[in-house]
């Protein structure tokens, strides 16, 4: 029985020799060494051996297990290095091809349409200002001529926080005070870029946050002629030679006031609803700065005069690039973002 054992040893290491793939090995492993494996089942015939020779049969049939697991673990060591030499030889770097070029980021496109923006007034003469994001009531609109209980508030649904008089921005309007209490007594042109927050329903023309940028300019003999000539100016540097126009409307820290809308069209359903079937776009406020709120600044309005407009950077880039729902900025979708 020992010879016969022998004999299987012999042939069993001859076949691992021939077996040059991990699939051969595993099969040669499974029909060898596995549960149901020829070496496997030589211990089963044990029991038909007289009780002399079975302590000696059981000790080789032992031996030859551990011999044939060691020329296994061997063997497939060697067939795992020959393998991965032939996958590096047919998938291998060739130095000498140009290397694949990293992806870098992009801007957002609000961000893009900020600095058109920036560079739009920077060129009229225009700096930027920043003003703070959180503010309080006496700025966002005691200052700006909306005192407690005003119902001019109700234009503005406001973000409030849990320390009384402090809260959310709901326009840039109120650095227009910070930038004339810096640079009284001198004339001002600044543009004031940020975030605002109005708590409102979110639909394909408004957002609850959304990019605004603040204008003031302060001077004396500064008239409504300067504020529709600099901002029919600044709307054919953006959009070209789309007709614009201008409807009075009520703002209180501006008297008169002014909306300045932008022709987009009527040529699809989208454009009906996203103009409200009236072809025009609204992209500012504006307005002459009201006399109260420019002593609020520390000038004497009847030494100085100014104006101020407010701008949506959302909406300018909908109407630079024809993008006709405003949610797509803030959904993160890079099917949208890296078109731009």
């Amino acid at each position: 029985m020992i010879e016969e054992l022998d004999q299987l040893q012999t042939e069993v290491l001859a076949s691992l020799e021939t077996a040059d793939t991990s699939d051969a090995l595993t099969a040669w492993y499974r029909e060898t060494l596995g549960g149901k494996g020829s070496v496997q089942l030589m211990t089963r015939k044990i029991g038909s051996l007289p009780v002399e020779e079975r302590p000696a049969f059981g000790k080789r049939v032992n031996e030859v297990k551990e011999a044939l697991q060691s020329a296994f673990d061997v063997r497939q060591s060697a067939v795992k290095r020959s393998e991965m030499d032939a996958d590096i030889a047919d998938g291998g770097i060739d130095v000498t091809l140009p290397g694949r070029k990293i992806r870098p980021g992009g801007l957002h496109i609000a961000t893009e349409t900020l600095r058109e923006i920036y560079k739009i007034w920077g060129d009229m003469g225009f700096h930027v200002f920043r003003s703070r994001d959180v503010e309080t009531d006496h700025y966002n609109f005691e200052l700006l001529n909306i005192p407690q209980h005003h119902p001019a508030r109700d234009m503005w649904d406001t973000f409030h926080t849990t320390t009384p008089g402090v809260l959310l921005r709901t326009h840039t309007s109120p650095g227009q005070i910070h930038a004339m209490h810096q640079h009284y007594p001198n004339p001002i042109r600044v543009i004031l870029p940020g975030m605002v927050y109005r708590y409102e329903q979110v639909t394909a023309r408004s957002e609850f946050q959304f990019h605004q940028v603040e204008g003031l300019a302060v001077g004396k003999n500064i008239t409504f002629a300067d504020l529709k000539g600099t901002l029919t100016g600044f709307a054919h540097r953006m959009f070209g030679e789309r007709p614009v126009r201008f409807r009075a409307n009520y703002f209180p820290f501006t008297e008169p006031s002014a909306e300045m809308d932008v022709y987009w069209g009527l040529e699809s359903e989208t454009d009906y609803r996203i103009t409200k079937g009236t072809g025009w776009l609204e992209v500012l406020g504006s307005g002459m700065v009201h006399p109260t709120v420019l002593k609020n600044g520390g000038y004497d309005p009847n030494e100085y005069s100014g104006f101020a407009f407010g701008m949506g950077v959302e909406r300018m880039a909908m109407l630079r690039y024809n993008i006709n729902d405003i949610r797509y900025f803030w959904g993160n979708d890079l099917r949208f973002l890296e078109q731009f």
